[in-house]
């Protein structure tokens, strides 16, 4: 199983090298003993796709926790690391148009309800839409994938200054700029593609009609599925990585928090969404040639699939539980064995093993004679529900104090009904 483990976690340097688009400077590099070039993982879907290459795999649905690492700039209040988890959820294999697709924004919409993160919204487009709105306002071939990652960079940046980067930086001319500009300030749902596939220009070209006609059936199966209240068709989303052949979606929060100065000049006439502090929390898409890549005979597997950034949900849930003084609970702990007086160790490590040994997860303080209130505390900051302290006269009576540490309700419990009373009480937390 060592090879397997080489390939997850290292990945060979040109496999990766020419599918993150300019988002290859992110990837961490690294020389094995040997002197050959590798990388550490980027993110789970080009691992996935060449799991499916060599192994010659079809057809599959499944999902992936794990970590990666990108050499990106971190910003802990907003749950942005140079290492973190992401969870992956992938359809491969041959279907009818746009069914696995919806199903993974029914995915994501299901995940960040019940999460109860705030109010979100899922923005949709389609690469073969952006190729041939490229295409109709004049961008050259070669220049598609370097000005997609600026228009990806709309969420961060103004209109003005997209623009200026595509003409001083990438060279674009200034008409071309301002007819992508028409077209980026558009949102909506099936309506704003079927009046696209009527548009005059992006009409002209057959890619952006097959990625406007997927879009309107796309749009059909959200309104069953019961989505399309978070869904929006959005043509400034392009989502920078190489790989993406068709549908990509991106998933963010609008009420996190006070709305940071980036987040409020959304360009092209927008109105800004409000409250947006921690970017986006998933994203996915198509990417139907990827595992060709790798398979020696270029054989092609269709996928579809989406990508959780975990830390930057658990950054959101915490900021909400400080905003509301809720503890967040830090341990599975159900009780602390304590003890009120002195000289009391010894019967607090027995009570402690006995838990233990009954399956109640139990901790003790590493002290000899340790201050009931700094053990009520430790209870407090770590959100152990319950004390079970004993003192002498405990001992005499065979009893131990329960203590609630919330309500501070205190009840004696005997010895022997001690374990069924933690269990009755911790079995909901």
């Amino acid at each position: 199983d060592e090879g397997r483990h080489q390939f997850t976690l290292k990945t060979a340097k040109e496999t990766l090298t020419g599918k993150y688009g300019e988002d290859s400077k992110l990837i961490y590099d690294l020389k094995d003993q040997g002197g050959e070039l590798l990388s550490l993982r980027y993110d789970l879907t080009v691992p996935f796709a060449r799991y499916l290459a060599m192994n010659k795999v079809t057809n599959i649905k499944r999902y992936h926790i794990a970590k990666v690492y990108r050499r990106d700039n971190p910003a802990m209040t907003r749950g942005r690391y140079r290492e973190f988890y992401q969870c992956d959820f992938d359809i491969a294999g041959q279907y009818d148009p746009m069914i696995p697709d919806a199903e993974c924004l029914k995915i994501v919409h299901e995940i960040l309800s019940e999460l109860e993160l705030g109010d979100f919204r899922i923005k949709v487009n389609d690469r073969r839409i952006l190729d041939g709105m490229f295409a109709v306002c004049g961008v050259p071939d070669d220049k598609f994938r370097t000005i997609c990652s600026t228009v990806d960079k709309l969420d961060k940046m103004s209109w003005e200054d997209v623009r200026s980067e595509m003409v001083k930086e990438k060279g674009l001319s200034e008409e071309a700029a301002d007819q992508i500009g028409q077209y980026v300030s558009l949102q909506g749902g099936m309506d704003l593609a079927e009046r696209l596939l009527q548009d005059a220009k992006m009409s002209q070209s057959k890619q952006a009609c097959a990625g406007l006609t997927d879009m309107k059936q796309l749009f059909s199966y959200l309104q069953l599925f019961q989505v399309t209240d978070k869904v929006v068709f959005d043509l400034s989303l392009a989502r920078g990585l190489d790989y993406y052949t068709g549908v990509i979606y991106e998933a963010i929060l609008t009420q996190t928090g006070p709305v940071p100065v980036a987040a409020t000049q959304n360009g092209a006439g927008e109105k800004a969404e409000e409250g947006v502090s921690v970017g986006s929390v998933a994203g996915g898409g198509r990417y139907d040639g990827l595992v060709g890549m790798f398979d020696p005979k270029g054989r092609k597997v269709p996928c579809v699939g989406v990508s959780i950034g975990i830390e930057r949900v658990f950054s959101i849930m915490e900021q909400k539980a400080e905003a509301s003084a809720e503890k967040v609970r830090t341990t599975e702990t159900q009780v602390m064995v304590a003890s009120a007086q002195k000289n009391l160790l010894e019967e607090r490590l027995r009570l402690t093993a006995e838990l233990w040994n009954a399956g109640i997860k139990a901790e003790v303080m590493y002290k000899k004679n340790p201050k009931l209130l700094s053990q009520l505390q430790h209870c407090e900051d770590s959100g152990i529900p319950l004390v079970a302290i004993i003192g002498e006269q405990e001992l005499k009576d065979g009893v131990v104090k329960l203590r609630t540490v919330h309500s501070r309700e205190e009840i004696d419990v005997s010895r022997a009904e001690l374990v069924e009373e933690i269990k009755r009480r911790t079995s909901d937390v």
